[in-house]
């Protein structure tokens, strides 16, 4: 496990600061996905000021990750976010984990998974769920072995995205 993680809960004036970190770690990892090679999406998801309206919602948690003294991606967690028969005070939505390359197998994820458990328990929640690309085997695995289970599926409706990546796993550990 690498030594020196940190993390730091950001706010509305991190917002150009979070576009850089996102579009890295995205270009690095998701470009494959995209018909226009993520144009569209990044412009939708990681512009300065659609973030800064994300980091203005109370249920929406960002962290900025360090490794090393080098910014290695972000956590976005909303906090009360119903699943199934959940409700939203007894569910958390760990939506995304977002590393560059460099970071990758490095226990940064890891790092964010135990974090985010522990943020969860003290919240007095009961489950942590996500969606992951039914495709990345690498990230069905990474999250089975810290206990999530398959619980149900989304599929994406992105006519810009490729149509063999839309499939999504929603995926549940109880706490």
């Amino acid at each position: 496990m690498e030594a020196n993680i940190t993390i730091r809960k950001l706010s509305t004036n991190d917002a150009a600061l979070l576009s850089r970190v996102a579009l890295k770690a995205y270009c690095d990892h998701y470009l494959h996905l995209w018909y226009d090679g993520g144009d569209w999406y990044k412009e939708k998801s990681f512009a300065p000021q659609r973030l800064e309206k994300e980091l203005a919602d109370d249920n929406a948690l960002f962290f900025l990750v360090r490794s090393s003294e080098e910014e290695a991606g972000f956590l976005k967690l909303n906090v009360n976010a119903a699943l199934n028969d959940f409700s939203t005070e007894e569910a958390l939505e760990l939506e995304r984990i977002y590393l560059n390359a460099a970071a990758a197998g490095r226990g940064i994820g890891s790092f964010l998974l135990d974090y985010t458990f522990q943020l969860a328990r003290s919240k007095q929640k009961k489950v942590v769920w996500l969606k992951t690309m039914d495709s990345s085997k690498a990230a069905i695995s990474f999250y089975k072995k810290y206990g999530f289970m398959i619980c149900g599926t989304h599929t994406l409706e992105f006519p810009e995205m490729k149509e063999a990546y839309r499939g999504m796993y929603i995926m549940r550990k109880f706490l």
